[in-house]
């Protein structure tokens, strides 16, 4: 009898050092050091961040006789990129450091990316998985797009800085963390629909993260290190989940599409993470799942979960549901490949108290 030989074959690219807690931002010298990553280092932060931070890891990176050169950037957009990575080959620089929020780490994730050298993540707030994962967003011809990226080889998550942060940083990273219960229902449909690769280890690691954050918002309070510390964790989860499935499939589905359609038609978009969440509470609708109970933990975190409260209209809801399947075409999601009408969009968003 003829067997087929078995031929399968996978690739993981994780974070090989992990530092959460606090006063983490004077280990950065120290983790730097123990992987080897060479002497030289492109230090990638905004003006703020560069106070908040910058200054204590360049400090932390010299006492290990690393030399870390400063790029300090406005926003992230590809001409950032570019130059970050000129200054890394120019310089003939080792490794590349994301210092801030989400716009430095993917600066620097990208500039490492395309320049060929490893990069090390230190984000200073808990907004989005983006500080895990191995997808950059960057401003290109004035719109935002995905990009590929590498996995940081280091993650530092100093929590005592985090905590310090803007709370609404904070509650935005829970509902990106939360959104992943409708990423996951949307990856195992198009398994079911599209014979879509699908891992059952990614999607339940990232499913999981989102419960833990479920059943502890009441507990995720303004300026208090232990909320920090659990987001963080959570957010490291969502990361290594996406690493495990070499995609971002395990957090980004249908509620990503309606935040990125929301980015587009908004005269002021909300955080991507506030927008995930509240998308979360309409697909987990379509799903048939249990939208209350996204929406609960989303108002017990103090996250929004209506137009008003992200800042947005409720005509731009409406579009940017009727427009979302359009986003990332070849990603199948509750959506479809034909989307939402218009009467179908406001059912929905009423129902769900969006609107």
């Amino acid at each position: 009898m003829d067997v087929d030989s078995f031929s399968k074959s996978k690739a993981m690219e994780l974070p090989r050092n992990v530092v959460v807690g606090h006063d983490a931002i004077h280990q950065v010298g120290e983790v730097c050091a123990s992987l080897k990553l060479g002497r030289k280092a492109l230090l990638v932060a905004d003006t703020t961040t560069m106070k908040i931070a910058g200054n204590t890891a360049v400090k932390s990176l010299a006492d290990r006789k690393i030399r870390a050169t400063e790029f300090l950037i406005p926003d992230a957009t590809w001409e950032e990129v570019k130059e970050a990575e000129a200054s890394i080959r120019k310089g003939e620089l080792d490794f590349a450091l994301g210092v801030g929020g989400g716009r430095s780490i993917d600066v620097a994730k990208c500039a490492s990316f395309n320049a060929g050298v490893p990069f090390v993540s230190v984000p200073t707030a808990a907004s989005h998985d983006g500080v895990v994962s191995s997808r950059a967003s960057i401003t290109k011809k004035g719109e935002k797009v995905s990009l590929a990226a590498h996995t940081p080889i280091a993650v530092i998550m100093d929590t005592g800085i985090i905590a310090e942060s803007p709370f609404r940083l904070l509650a935005a990273g829970c509902g990106d963390i939360i959104s992943n219960l409708t990423a996951v229902k949307d990856w195992a449909l198009a398994r079911n629909l599209r014979n879509e690769y699908y891992s059952s280890y990614a999607a339940s690691l990232s499913e999981l993260a989102a419960r833990l954050v479920i059943e502890n918002a009441s507990n995720i309070k303004p300026r208090l290190e232990e909320s920090a510390w659990f987001v963080c964790k959570a957010l490291v989860s969502s990361g290594v989940a996406m690493s495990i499935a070499g995609s971002s499939r395990p957090a980004s589905g249908s509620e990503h599409k309606f935040s990125h359609a929301l980015d587009r038609v908004a005269k002021k978009p909300g955080l991507h993470g506030e927008q995930c969440g509240v998308g979360t509470i309409m697909m987990m609708y379509l799903h048939g799942g249990t939208w209350q109970e996204v929406r609960d933990a989303l108002l017990a975190i103090g996250a929004p979960t209506t137009a008003r409260a992200l800042g947005v209209t409720d005509e731009e809801v409406v579009k940017a549901l009727v427009h979302a399947h359009e986003i990332y075409k070849e990603r199948y999601t509750i959506l479809g490949d034909e989307g939402l009408t218009q009467d179908a969009a406001e059912r929905l968003a009423r129902i769900t108290k969006v609107i």
